[in-house]
């Protein structure tokens, strides 16, 4: 029996169909190792990111509460240290939010 180009279009078309039912819910259980190697990496920068984030908090305040003993009642000396103060506390608030939101992202997507 000989098929016509159209039969052998539909013929395909239904073997492909066939396929992608069978082997739809089928899992290789792998992740590509370019996507793993990325993943792996963005978690080294925030635990490094997160490990160097106390110390330097800690460091800016302390900057800013010497700045504020040592200004000796000028004013602008202690306006500058109680911009440092807030603007590490921010920035370390800003950093753990961050944390806060990648993690609650990273839980609801795995």
């Amino acid at each position: 029996m000989k098929l016509n180009k159209k039969s052998k279009v539909i013929l395909i078309i239904i073997f492909v169909i066939i396929f992608f039912i069978i082997f739809r819910n089928v899992s290789f259980g792998a992740t590509p190792k370019i996507i793993k190697t990325l993943t792996n990496a963005f978690e080294d920068i925030e635990d490094w990111i997160l490990t160097l984030a106390t110390p330097a908090a800690a460091v800016a305040v302390g900057v800013g509460l010497f700045m504020k003993k040592f200004s000796f009642g000028d004013e602008e000396k202690m306006r500058t240290a109680k911009k440092v103060i807030r603007g590490s506390l921010f920035s370390y608030a800003f950093v753990l939010a961050i944390d806060l939101i990648l993690s609650a992202i990273e839980s609801l997507v795995g």
